[in-house]
């Protein structure tokens, strides 16, 4: 269905790709995150990832992101859809739009489990950057500063991650303050 391994063989080098999750995930959407539920399965109860539940299923993704994976799933809250130009969002949910919208959302998964502490040591590895391939055949670059981890997409805008490490039963959350956009045609 898509293609895997997109943090390459470092992850698994460092056996930190996947693992053990922590003892209590963060609440996101002022709902508690359940490590043995899937991606979808936790967002639906998020009240800041509306919009984001509304997009998955507008675009026909939920069987996937309920799917085995694993995933890393870069989760804009509603706020950061609200940043989009007026009339975006609502565009983007019409039928006609599906493929641009998969598309895009496809651009804030990766089809391998990273927590915070392994892009960590990706972005060591690489010298300060790490190239991270998505599911939408964007390439986003990733940073950090102390513990907060930096996302660039291929317009050159930064995404914040702002809640780390929410563990899922097919891999990992982490929310973002921005939408990631595929590069302008």
């Amino acid at each position: 269905m898509f293609k895997t391994g997109f943090f390459t063989a470092t992850a698994v080098a460092l056996g930190l790709a996947a693992g053990p999750a922590s003892a209590e995930n963060p609440m996101v959407g002022g709902a508690p995150m359940y490590a043995d539920k899937t991606i979808v399965e936790n967002a639906v109860n998020s009240a800041d990832h509306e919009t984001l539940v509304a997009a998955v299923k507008a675009a026909g993704l939920v069987e996937v992101l309920n799917s085995e994976g694993p995933f890393t799933v870069f989760a804009p809250t509603d706020d950061a859809f609200g940043m989009l130009k007026d009339g975006t969002v609502e565009a983007l949910l019409e039928p006609a739009a599906k493929a641009q919208l998969a598309n895009i959302l496809k651009c804030h998964v990766v089809g391998t489990e990273a927590m915070s502490m392994a892009i960590k040591g990706m972005v060591d590895d690489d010298g300060g950057v790490h190239p991270v391939p998505t599911l939408g055949s964007c390439t986003l670059q990733a940073t950090y500063s102390g513990d907060k981890i930096m996302l660039e997409d291929e317009r050159g805008r930064t995404i914040n991650v702002t809640i780390a490490d929410v563990d899922q039963s097919n891999g990992v959350i982490h929310v973002v303050d921005r939408v990631i956009l595929p590069p302008q045609s």
